[in-house]
């Protein structure tokens, strides 16, 4: 165990992956591959990690917390607060993120108007990473799309904090039908997980200051 390692299980780091897959559970999906190998990298820095496939929820539309009437994303939200690290996983359609991947960040727009005992907004010092699958162009953007709204809502993104993996345009092959992960993908993995766990452990230790 390398001094690093120990260094962040003392601080308790925790992960969740916000899958954002369009597959119910217990299908196979790309996003939830990526988004589990992701986390395995994660552990190698201490970090603990879980998985929630969003669309095994009732995660209604809308802007705030709580929509009432049986909305499940509260108890995402529970989940995302309890972590240091957001990861979030979608497949491309269209040239674009998933839906689900859409509908998670309009819902983490109600954490703008929601302050910690320091008068920050919610999410500030935490760390988001992003994680996007398909067999289409679209990757770059969809992670900038993905990183401008996290950094609004209030996450740090750590440098390279972002993997993802295309196929050959109007392919038929998956990334979960890959014999073996890319080596160029299992380079920014690895580069993901490393600067994530840091920036994680120093925001930890000393947020940003309050206004």
């Amino acid at each position: 165990m390398t001094a690093e390692t120990t260094e962040s299980t003392r601080t308790g780091l925790k992960a969740i992956a916000l899958v954002c897959t369009l597959k119910p559970s217990p299908h196979e999906s790309s996003s939830d591959l990526m988004a589990r190998g992701i986390l395995d990298r994660l552990a190698e820095h201490g970090v603990e990690g879980e998985i929630v496939r969003v669309v095994d929820y009732d995660v209604r539309p809308g802007v705030s917390t709580n929509e009432g009437d049986g909305d499940q994303w509260p108890t995402i939200r529970e989940k995302v607060i309890a972590s240091q690290i957001l990861l979030i996983a979608t497949p491309t359609w269209v040239g674009h993120m998933s839906s689900v991947a859409q509908r998670v960040l309009e819902r983490l727009d109600a954490e703008l108007s929601t302050t910690d005992a320091a008068g920050r907004p919610a999410m500030t010092g935490r760390v988001a990473v992003a994680a996007v699958v398909g067999n289409e162009d679209g990757a770059h953007k969809i992670v900038a799309d993905l990183f401008q709204g996290l950094d609004d809502i209030g996450f740090t993104i750590p440098a390279q904090g972002c993997t993802y993996w295309n196929g050959q345009a109007m392919g038929s092959i998956d990334y979960r039908d890959l014999p073996e992960e890319p080596d160029a993908v299992a380079e920014a993995t690895a580069t993901l997980a490393r600067n994530a766990a840091h920036l994680a452990r120093l925001l930890t230790a000393q947020n940003y200051p309050g206004p």
